[in-house]
């Protein structure tokens, strides 16, 4: 299975999550599923990846060469995908992944997010949506959306996204 990780690539964020990308990573790799990222070696995109090549894991990073000049790339990716755009990148995140997992991070995590639900809510993919709520950073979130149904702005059918407390979780909900 292909997995794609949503999430920071800032240095800055505490090590309570990066130490819990670097593990998803190595069980990604342990379960000889392939991991999707935006390519970046640093946040939670750098540490997942980390997790998985230390663990022989592969894993395909989707960037353009431009991103460079904001974080540093994975060099260790078994393939890298090169874009010219961001709204690309999202399309080819589309097109590689089976699964997609929403790890901490900021305005660019929840753009892809709230993108790839929107998809999901349009009937344009049909594949797996996992918030991974590490250390409850995504509360206040859930709380909004929770609310926005609750108010009449969503449809309040079937849930098109779940939300995992843990990596046992996650893989809980992907061996379903």
């Amino acid at each position: 299975m292909n997995i794609c990780l949503y999430g920071s690539g800032s240095r800055k964020i505490d090590k309570i999550y990066t130490d819990e990308a670097y593990n998803f990573g190595c069980e990604i790799a342990k379960n000889n599923h392939t991991l999707i990222f935006g390519g970046g070696d640093t946040g939670m995109m750098g540490a997942c990846a980390k997790g998985v090549h230390d663990n022989g894991g592969k894993s395909i990073g989707i960037a353009p060469p431009w991103i460079g000049n904001f974080e540093p790339l994975c060099e260790d990716c078994s393939k890298f995908i090169y874009v010219d755009s961001m709204d690309e990148r999202k399309r080819e995140f589309v097109k590689n992944s089976d699964a997609f997992i929403i790890s901490p991070g900021g305005i660019g995590t929840l753009d892809e997010f709230f993108e790839i639900i929107t998809l999901k809510k349009l009937k344009q993919n049909n594949k797996e949506i996992i918030v991974f709520n590490i250390n409850h950073f995504f509360d206040k979130m859930l709380e909004m959306i929770d609310e926005m149904r609750d108010k009449g702005f969503l449809n309040k059918q079937a849930d098109i996204f779940k939300v995992a407390d843990s990596i046992d979780e996650i893989f809980e909900i992907l061996e379903r």
